[in-house]
């Protein structure tokens, strides 16, 4: 007698669209940002595994590294009421949230 064969594991069923810690757009792929950057983190003998992160979407993590170096995100933009404070970060957060999950944004 002829076995069945089981129903294929690929693809991978998909995702449902995660949202943006700091926009809120729902975006099929976040990426992790350290709130207090990595770098900093060792300087202060922390593990990296230690340091708080929050889930952002692409364009959102390219403009918080563009804007701010690591010196300025560690010191004054450590927490994400810190990072919706900044006045140029509600200008981009207004900006980005009218625009599409699926267009590329370049960020300067």
């Amino acid at each position: 007698m002829a076995r069945r064969a089981k129903a294929a594991a690929w693809p991978p069923p998909a995702a449902a669209p995660a949202a943006c810690a700091l926009c809120g757009r729902e975006v099929p792929r976040l990426t992790e940002h350290h709130l207090v950057p990595r770098s900093q983190g060792r300087r202060r003998g922390l593990k990296v595994a230690e340091l708080p992160t929050v889930m952002l979407c692409p364009a959102c993590h390219k403009y918080l590294h563009t804007t701010f170096s690591n010196q300025e995100l560690e010191t004054g933009y450590s927490s994400l009421e810190a990072l919706r404070e900044h006045e140029g970060v509600q200008k981009f957060v207004a900006w980005i949230r009218k625009q599409p999950a699926s267009k590329g944004v370049r960020v300067r």
